[in-house]
């Protein structure tokens, strides 16, 4: 019988009342990146704020490996981790409410048609979970290179009294720059190529 390739990926604990603080003993304030794949982001940020804890949670088993197996290479398994999961159903099982202080979730979506719409990874479930665990004033930051996209995101967290945006302008969730220090492969690639990228920033009320 062959083995499926990634089958020991690491995943969360089993339980449905997991600690955040557990899972990232190194302390700080906790970050979780929603789809970190390949990692350049979340190492990045690591190195900008060494504060910081951050959890990753990749729906690709195979990155989710290499990545976790990386931070651990490079002495940060304590302050971070990268586990297979689907966002939707992880955050549901962690805790306490109050317990992080930023979301990030980089160019997710890369579906075209209007009937896709239904599985956008940024909607009322992922929303709402992340309401529950953001402190007040805790941060949700969202990019796309897509307009589009962008556009139902707004429409979509604007539907949450939850959150307010927290752009450059007041009212606005649009930031003109990445302001965390860090940037993804894909805004990595979307910067040398001069692509345009739509940035959005709200807070918990």
């Amino acid at each position: 019988m062959v083995e499926t390739p990634y089958a020991n990926a690491p995943r969360l604990p089993d339980g449905d009342e997991l600690s955040v603080a557990a899972i990232l003993p190194g302390g700080g304030p906790v970050e979780i990146e929603i789809g970190p794949g390949r990692g350049a982001f979340l190492f990045e940020r690591l190195a900008a704020r060494p504060d910081v804890s951050m959890l990753g949670l990749e729906i690709r088993r195979k990155w989710a490996q290499i990545v976790d197996e990386r931070l651990r290479a490079r002495g940060l398994g304590g302050r971070a981790r990268v586990l297979a999961e689907d966002a939707r159903d992880a955050l549901r099982r962690l805790g306490p409410a109050g317990s992080v202080a930023t979301f990030f979730v980089h160019f997710p979506d890369p579906w075209w048609k209007k009937r896709h719409a239904k599985r956008l990874v940024v909607g009322d479930v992922l929303l709402g979970e992340m309401a529950r665990l953001l402190r007040p004033g805790g941060e949700l930051f969202v990019q796309t290179d897509v307009e589009e996209r962008a556009l139902q995101y707004q429409q979509g967290v604007a539907a949450h009294a939850d959150f307010e945006p927290a752009g450059d302008e007041p009212g606005s969730p649009l930031l003109a720059a990445n302001p965390y220090g860090a940037r993804s492969n894909r805004e990595h690639r979307a910067d040398a190529d001069g692509l345009p990228v739509w940035r959005l920033r709200w807070r918990r009320r």
